[in-house]
């Protein structure tokens, strides 16, 4: 598709799709791009159009000066929406991109119909303590050192400036060693959601629970008529991490019937 002219950001977007289903926009995680969802992207746009970003910084999307924050990433999804001329999406979001999918809806709850969290934390806390602790210690330092990964090769052969590199894993390093506890504002969260953990995920097993009871899941038997069961769902992948989840065949098998559920009946 190319770029979604928003202002101050250039956002890169491409399209995928053309079927009836809801329009769904797809956001990755840190130091990634669109194409992390290649694995799982012909299973979701098989019936609806679906439209995979490049967040602030990575892939083909430039950066600007302003800081990495789920917060200012998430007011470029709402305007993007706007941009594409959508009433509302589905929004799916794994990992630093799950982030900017839950404040999405929080800030902007008309333009998101329903929400797909996918391998994160309401709280900081709810992150494994040697995850944080990776999280506290990782700097600008590692720049260099990371360029022997993966994750740079994708970056040198999509960045517009491959020298800015170091820039964003600056931005990126201080974006995980800020604090942050949305439980208060998830609890208040209109639109049905799906939670999605790798059951040897970097999230601690009980905060998946707590998560989900944030959203009126895990408190009581639905009944056998299934009325009292939560408009949001919970979904733990077997053999998946978080480093491996977006690659498993089960995600889109979860997320595909949660999307498809009719309004009235979610």
């Amino acid at each position: 598709m190319g770029y979604a002219d928003l202002g101050r950001l250039s956002l890169y977007v491409e399209e995928h799709g053309s079927g009836p289903g809801e329009p769904l926009v797809l956001l990755h995680g840190g130091f990634g791009a669109g194409e992390m969802f290649a694995p799982v992207l012909p299973a979701l746009s098989e019936r609806r159009r679906v439209f995979a970003v490049d967040l602030q910084g990575h892939g083909r999307t430039a950066d600007i000066d302003r800081p990495l924050r789920p917060e200012l990433m998430a007011d470029d999804i709402a305007a993007l929406i706007r941009h594409l001329g959508l009433a509302r999406a589905d929004v799916l979001g794994y990992s630093v991109g799950a982030d900017v999918a839950l404040r999405t809806a929080i800030q902007h709850p008309d333009q998101v119909r329903r929400l797909v969290v996918v391998s994160t934390a309401a709280r900081r806390e709810g992150w494994f303590p040697e995850v944080v602790a990776q999280m506290d210690q990782m700097s600008a330092a590692a720049a260099e050192p990371m360029m022997q990964s993966p994750v740079y090769e994708l970056y040198a052969r999509l960045a517009p400036r491959a020298q800015d590199w170091p820039t964003l894993v600056a931005k990126v390093a201080e974006l995980k060693r800020q604090d942050y506890d949305w439980t208060s504002e998830i609890a208040k969260i209109t639109a049905p959601v799906l939670l999605v953990f790798g059951d040897a995920d970097a999230v601690q097993p009980a905060h998946m629970v707590e998560f989900f009871a944030l959203l009126g899941g895990a408190r009581q038997d639905p009944g056998w008529d299934g009325s009292a069961r939560p408009a949001s769902r919970l979904a733990i992948l077997p053999g998946a991490t978080h480093y491996d989840i977006l690659t498993s065949p089960l995600l889109p098998a979860a997320v595909l019937p949660f999307l498809d559920t009719p309004d009235t009946t979610a």
